[in-house]
């Protein structure tokens, strides 16, 4: 509830009901005060519903008994990457939650060793990871939930702080993880040129669902989306000028790539 325990407590979320399958990217989008976070925090029993239920891999997120069965299979990872590190160097920083698990070293080792090649980052084990860039802390981060064999990973604007090379170097680890590993995948994020690589998009507003769809089809949706305030990504806006300056463009392009994709022909010579 917001304002709980007040005369104007209203509920947070509201009649959501959403499902996220292994391999799948599902990006949460919408407003500051939407419900974003606050259903992030559900998927891993950070919160639990106070109506409705939550449930990971069939386990309700309201059993006690449950919660770290459940933490297991969701990890999350946060907006500051230096909020998520713990230790001195990189491998223990991974190695850490599985430490906590009580698992075997030689598990441990092997563990650690797998996820650091994963995220590209076996190179940098040793190092501190002060030194290291905000993307480079966002991937050691998503390393350590990795150790723990997760089914489910959930980045809660974990962009938002780093630069447009971090930024890219998170996104890319996160894709190849839903699409190559098979890991569900849920992205809280307000750019939208993120949202648009999701394989479904859940427009929040109010706690509710407001819109949801293929990236192409919500992105499209003009007027619902100027009503709740959301800028579609740069590339559908510039494609969505040019079809209406008369060049023949196709509905639904909203990376760089789809653009030059749909104008090639027409600058081919005659």
């Amino acid at each position: 509830m917001y304002r709980a325990g007040t005369p104007d407590a209203v509920p947070a979320l509201r009649g959501v009901d959403l499902d996220v399958s292994p391999g799948e990217c599902v990006a949460l989008i919408g407003g500051n005060g939407s419900g974003k976070s606050t259903l992030a925090k559900h998927l891993n029993a950070l919160l639990t519903p106070t109506s409705g239920a939550v449930r990971v891999d069939g386990i309700d997120t309201r059993d006690a008994d449950r919660v770290w069965d459940v933490r297991q299979r969701v990890g999350m990872i946060f907006e500051n990457p230096d909020d998520q590190l713990v230790a001195a160097i990189v491998e223990e920083d991974v190695a850490f939650g599985c430490e906590n698990l009580g698992l075997p070293p030689a598990e441990i080792r092997a563990r650690v060793d797998a996820a650091l090649r994963l995220v590209g980052l076996e190179h940098l084990r040793r190092r501190p990871p002060h030194l290291l860039s905000g993307g480079q802390k966002q991937r050691v981060a998503i390393a350590g939930v990795l150790a723990m064999r997760p089914r489910c990973l959930v980045l809660d604007e974990a962009t938002a702080m780093l630069d447009p090379r971090g930024q890219a170097e998170v996104m890319e680890t996160a894709l190849r993880l839903c699409r190559h590993e098979g890991l569900a995948l849920v992205l809280i994020t307000h750019a939208m040129e993120e949202a648009a690589l999701a394989d479904r998009v859940v427009v929040l507003a109010d706690g509710r669902v407001a819109l949801a769809g293929p990236p192409a089809e919500v992105f499209s949706r003009a007027e619902p989306l100027a009503r709740l305030r959301i800028e579609p990504p740069p590339i559908a806006r510039l494609a969505r000028l040019l079809a209406a300056s008369g060049l023949p463009l196709p509905p639904g392009i909203l990376t760089v790539e789809q653009l030059v994709e749909a104008l090639s022909p027409l600058g081919a010579a005659p």
